[in-house]
C-alpha cells in the first residue's frame, strides 16, 4: 500500500496524479487538518508531525510513502529516510530545476509557504540547479486558506492570486514553480492572472512518476482509502471538489492520543 500525507487536502492533487500512474495501487491518504496549516509552524514542529503521521500511515500497512507536502518534505524528509531505512519515501521539491531549464528571461518566481523557503532543502535546490537564474520567492500563506475551504475561483481567490504574484511578474518572472501542493488547484486562476507569457512548472506528475518508479506495475486491488486529522466529512467533500476523488472506503477519523 501507497501512504500518501499532507497538512490538508493539497496533496489530494499529487494523489491524482498517482492514480493515474497506478490505477490499481492500494493508496491511503492521510490529511493531517486538525493541525493545518504546516507552513506557518516551526521546521521542528513539522518534522514532529511528520513523523506521527508517518508512524500512523505505516502501522496501518503502508510500504511507500509519499510526502505530498512541500513544508513536510523540507522538514522532515531526511529524518523519516533516516529513522526507517527500509521504507522509501518520496518527497517534494521546488521544481526549480525544470524552470531554469525553459526561462528566457533568466528570472524564476517561486511560490510556496515561509516554513518551505527556510528549510536547506530549497537552498541546495536553488544552489544545484539554478545558479545561473535569478530565483524571486514569494511566501503564499492565504492560498492554502482559499484551497482548504474550497474557494478555488471567483473574486476573493482572483485578488489574492493578484497580490501574491504582483511582485513576481513585475521582477520580470517568466517562469512559476509551484511550491506548494495545494496550489496545483489553482493553476487556472494563476494562469489567467500570470498571462500567456508565463509558463506554470507543478512538480505534481514528476513525483507521481518517481512513486511509479520506487514502486513498480502493481496488481493491488485499487483500494483508496481517506483519513483526517480533523473533519472526514469536509475531506470527503474537497477530494471530489478538488480532484473527482471518492473514496472506495468510509474516511477515517483520526484523533492525536499518543497513537
Amino acid at each position: 500500500m501507497i501512504g500518501v500525507f499532507d497538512s490538508g487536502v493539497g496533496g489530494l492533487s499529487v494523489l491524482a496524479e498517482i492514480r493515474r500512474e497506478l490505477p490499481s495501487a492500494d493508496l491511503l491518504y492521510f490529511a493531517d487538518q486538525g493541525r493545518a496549516p504546516y507552513g506557518v509552524r516551526t521546521l521542528e514542529e513539522v518534522a514532529a508531525m511528520s513523523g506521527e503521521v508517518s508512524q500512523w500511515l505505516l502501522d496501518r500497512g503502508a510500504d511507500v510513502i509519499t510526502i505530498a507536502c512541500n513544508t513536510a518534505s523540507a522538514a522532515a524528509l531526511h529524518q523519516l529516510r533516516a529513522r526507517h531505512p527500509d521504507v522509501p519515501f518520496v518527497g517534494m521539491e521546488p521544481a526549480v530545476k525544470p524552470a531554469a531549464l525553459n526561462t528566457t528571461s533568466g528570472i524564476i518566481g517561486v511560490v510556496a509557504t515561509a516554513a518551505t523557503f527556510q528549510g536547506e532543502l530549497f537552498a541546495s535546490v536553488v544552489q544545484r540547479h539554478a545558479s545561473g537564474a535569478t530565483v524571486l520567492t514569494t511566501a503564499c500563506p492565504t492560498w492554502v486558506e482559499l484551497v482548504e475551504w474550497g474557494e478555488i475561483d471567483g473574486p476573493q481567490a482572483r485578488g489574492q492570486i493578484e497580490q501574491c504574484l504582483a511582485a513576481l511578474l513585475e521582477g520580470g518572472a517568466d517562469t512559476l514553480v509551484l511550491g506548494c501542493t495545494h496550489f496545483s488547484f489553482l493553476v487556472p486562476l494563476i494562469e489567467d492572472v500570470a498571462g500567456p507569457d508565463v509558463a506554470i512548472v507543478d512538480p505534481g506528475p514528476a513525483v507521481a512518476r518517481q512513486v511509479r518508479r520506487v514502486v513498480g506495475d502493481t496488481d493491488g486491488g485499487a483500494r483508496l482509502i481517506l483519513a483526517s486529522s480533523g473533519d472526514p466529512d469536509l475531506l470527503r467533500e474537497r477530494a471530489g471538489q478538488l480532484a473527482g476523488i471518492e473514496a472506495t472506503e468510509p474516511v477515517l477519523a483520526c484523533v492525536w492520543n499518543g497513537g
